[in-house]
């Protein structure tokens, strides 16, 4: 019983996997002081791969299947041990398991915005980022350049050179693509094919293949975003200057009433809030007669000519006395106030 105990611990009849958990890419069988039966069964189940390896040199690889091992399945193997036909000894080898199931999920992504050439832009910088799958699809390949001669080999282990290489070519992929950046939301179908194409090869270098892309989102970096709403707005307007111009004034009056308010309290701040705002009130007229120019002529002409008001620096000049004469206690309030009242209706 001991003798029958030894021959069966050291002579291996099946050999097989069986995975674990998820994650695992290669796995080494066991082979210290054992030997493979002659004759012996190899099983390898859907969605794996096996590779026979003697002395560091990739021999025969076997795909899903039950495989009787013998000098007519092992050809290489045979040929690199110069065994002769007839050989029916057990024998050493290394084997090892693959996975060649999809790894589904993979995140590839921008960590900090990547500057493309872009044919409406010139240079931008875009932030993107979506999914991958991909699989092992060459198992000599992969263990001669990744795996080697590892116990185990898990997905962890790749993915940051896997991201590395989807960023690296994603430059390629947006110029052979040719679609401009306006464009590419409304294409990311395409827009993620074209980085297939473009990682693909260099993920054939590995002995991998890339099953899909997507692109989840394409977007600018916030000020460039700001930059780019401007330009859609403008050419929501057309050639509609005047209504650009309008549409400009509307929102710059609430921003500088805010500013106006802060810029001091008293009368000098009152002053101060007013001088500024009758001059940006010409600043903004100008803009809106140059607008409008283009539009109607007659209506920029009536916006662009003088009005019988005094100058806005004798305006400032009359406050500014009226609000010593209040501090000294010569006017009172409802004086100023209504002399105020005056004064801001000649403007």
């Amino acid at each position: 019983m001991a003798l029958m105990g030894f021959l069966k611990k050291q002579f291996i009849d099946v050999i097989e996997w069986t995975e674990p958990r998820d994650g695992i890419l290669a796995w080494r069988y066991p082979m210290q002081d054992h030997e493979i039966q002659n004759g012996g069964k190899l099983t390898v189940r859907e969605s794996q791969a096996a590779l026979f390896v003697n002395e560091g040199k990739a021999a025969d690889a076997f795909g899903p299947g039950l495989y009787t091992l013998n000098t007519n399945t092992l050809p290489l193997l045979t040929n690199l041990k110069n065994w002769d036909k007839l050989f029916q000894s057990p024998f050493k080898s290394d084997v090892y398991f693959f996975s060649t199931r999809l790894q589904v999920d993979q995140r590839w992504g921008t960590p900090q915005p990547v500057t493309l050439r872009d044919k409406d832009f010139g240079a931008i910088r875009v932030r993107a980022f979506g999914n991958y799958s991909w699989r092992v699809a060459d198992p000599v390949k992969f263990q001669q350049q990744i795996s080697g001669t590892r116990e185990l080999y898990s997905v962890e282990e790749i993915d940051g050179q896997l991201r590395g290489l989807m960023l690296q070519h994603l430059s390629d992929a947006v110029a052979q693509s040719g679609i401009p950046f306006l464009d590419l939301a409304a294409n990311q179908i395409e827009f993620a094919t074209q980085i297939r194409n473009a990682v693909g090869p260099a993920f054939a270098n590995l002995g991998l293949a890339l099953d899909s892309v997507t692109v989840q989102n394409v977007s600018l970096p916030d000020e460039l975003q700001k930059i780019l709403d401007q330009k859609i707005g403008m050419g929501m307007v057309g050639q509609d200057m005047g209504k650009f111009m309008q549409y400009q004034t509307a929102q710059s009056i609430p921003k500088f009433a805010e500013s106006a308010g802060e810029g001091g309290g008293g009368i000098a701040g009152s002053a101060m809030g007013l001088g500024a705002g009758v001059a940006l009130g010409q600043v903004l007229a100008g803009n809106l007669a140059q607008g409008l120019s283009g539009a109607n002529p007659a209506a920029a002409a009536a916006a662009a000519a003088p009005h019988d008001a005094p100058p806005v620096q004798d305006i400032m000049a009359l406050l500014e006395k009226l609000g010593d004469l209040k501090a000294k206690g010569i006017l009172t309030d409802e004086e100023f106030a209504a002399k105020k009242a005056e004064l801001l209706k000649k403007l």
